[in-house]
């Protein structure tokens, strides 16, 4: 796979990723009693997992670079 394809692929998956994920959002909050019963959280649990995620993996990917760099690769 050439990069565009690449990039193609990651602009059409990340859109579905999130509708997949609000999809999981809706059913906790439907299927649970207890998620309905504290919002406050449900929500903090659900806003603070994607942001951990995508952080850590930027911080990886930038050490991962910085290691790079620095052994002149």
């Amino acid at each position: 796979m050439d990069k565009d394809t690449k990039f193609g692929i990651f602009v059409i998956a990340v859109p579905l990723l999130g509708l997949l994920y609000c999809a999981l959002v809706f059913a906790v909050l439907i299927n649970f009693e207890w998620a309905r019963q504290h919002p406050v959280i449900t929500a903090a649990f659900f806003v603070l997992t994607p942001s951990l995620i995508s952080g850590s993996i930027w911080l990886f990917g930038s050490a991962r670079a910085k290691n790079k760099e620095r052994l002149g690769l």
